[in-house]
């Protein structure tokens, strides 16, 4: 129902309650306003128009007993009215900003004969009435007929309203701190980095932020006995395999060949293991000259007899990164693109909220149904890009998507436009 209201309103928590505070005062000045005017403004005003307008019939019909000169020393310069004998004015007005002018005009409208009122002096009132076939102009100041400073009220509330406003803005500002402190720390971690966190404020931001502490001190246990399960295993291995390779190479059959070949994949497969099992592990966020470490993955692939082509130029761009960790992403990401593909294109681009780094190959691609599990590790897709391509174990895509979210950003599947193969973005936060 108030959908289309979502457009106007403010993203931020500060602006949403700071609107939440101005909006009250702003609705309680604007019904105070309406009410003094119409209630008490305009009858105030009423009620000085009716007295001035008995004064002004009493001045007229003294003029017409006594005469112009006569009824003007002696009857209108004791009430401060002035009394003189003209014709009708050929243009009257009103001010556009005289609030109770419109009142004046209409109340003196109900005077006998009067044929025209001029408001157009702020301070002074012309009134011109017929009587007995004359007409007479009959002036007065204008306090007769409007109370004095009417806007004090108005200038006392606004004044008012505006330092309530600024004093509940200070107090939202102390209130909302430990809302963004708690929103930066989570943030933080969200990219790897571990920032240094209290909870503070509130009670109910102070349980939020002792669950966010728990949370962050599990995950962190979780990842580290991830690592050192996947990094013993891994080590554990090595010591047969190295027996086995060494029996091997004393063997001259040909079906030592064959074992060798296998040998050979099982530490490939070790190799990615540690290598997904590294992701992220002590390393810290150092400030990271990108352009620099995306040519050296180019050059290291290009060492390894890939053919890849450079789409662009590689920007100058330094940020906190994680650099070996990004450097074994991007290498992954060339790897398993000329494995399935003979063209393979990099580029890197700075978006407004993102560094875009994507390989794109002219292989078989990845069917949309199937990009969101291909990320995931351990898994292997046969139909499009085989296991028996070359020792895949289903973890470079892994290791790449876990590295873009310790970045803050994500890894991105989809077609490529310029080769028709897999285009992988790997998106990293600015």
């Amino acid at each position: 129902m108030f959908g289309w209201l979502k457009r106007y309103m403010p993203r931020g928590l500060y602006g949403r309650a700071a609107l939440i505070v101005a909006l009250p005062f702003l609705a309680l000045q604007i019904l105070v306003s309406v009410v003094f005017i119409q209630r008490h403004f305009e009858d105030v005003t009423r009620q000085m128009v009716t007295t001035t307008s008995v004064m002004v019939r009493e001045v007229v019909r003294a003029a017409d007993r006594l005469g112009v000169e006569a009824a003007a020393a002696e009857v209108a310069a004791p009430l401060g009215l002035r009394l003189s004998q003209g014709p009708e004015p050929e243009g009257t007005g009103r001010l556009w900003y005289d609030i109770s002018g419109r009142t004046v005009m209409s109340r003196l409208g109900e005077l006998h004969d009067l044929r025209a009122v001029d408001l157009s002096n702020i301070r002074q009132v012309e009134t011109w009435i017929a009587w007995e076939g004359e007409v007479y102009q009959v002036g007065f100041a204008r306090p007769y007929v409007s109370a004095r400073n009417p806007h004090q009220l108005l200038v006392l509330m606004v004044v008012a309203g505006v330092v309530m406003i600024l004093v509940a803005f200070i107090f939202l500002r102390n209130q909302l701190r430990p809302i963004r402190r708690l929103a930066e720390a989570s943030e933080a971690f969200g990219r790897g980095r571990l920032v240094p966190y209290a909870p503070s404020g509130a009670t109910e931001v102070r349980a939020a932020g002792a669950s966010f502490l728990a949370m962050r001190a599990r995950i962190e246990r979780q990842i580290e006995q991830r690592t050192l399960m996947l990094s013993g295993v891994s080590h554990d291995l090595r010591t047969p395999l190295t027996r086995m390779r060494l029996a091997l190479s004393m063997m001259e059959e040909p079906e030592a060949a064959d074992m060798r070949r296998d040998v050979d994949d099982m530490n490939g497969m070790i190799d990615a293991f540690l290598d997904f099992a590294r992701v992220g592990a002590g390393e810290e966020m150092v400030e990271t000259d990108i352009g620099a470490l995306l040519a050296e993955c180019l050059e290291d692939a290009r060492r390894a007899g890939r053919e890849v082509e450079l789409a662009g130029a590689l920007p100058e761009l330094r940020m906190d990164a994680r650099p070996l960790g990004l450097k074994r992403s991007v290498g992954n990401l060339l790897s398993n693109a000329a494995r399935y593909g003979r063209r393979v294109r990099f580029s890197c681009e700075v978006l407004e909220r993102w560094v875009r780094i994507r390989v794109e190959d002219d292989g078989p691609g990845i069917p949309e149904a199937a990009r969101e599990a291909a990320m995931r590790p351990f898994t292997r897709l046969d139909p499009a890009r085989g296991q028996n391509a070359g020792g895949s174990v289903g973890l470079g895509l892994a290791i790449a998507a876990d590295t873009a979210r310790r970045h803050g950003g994500m890894l991105r599947l989809g077609e490529s436009a310029a080769l028709g193969g897999l285009s992988a973005d790997l998106l990293l936060a600015l």
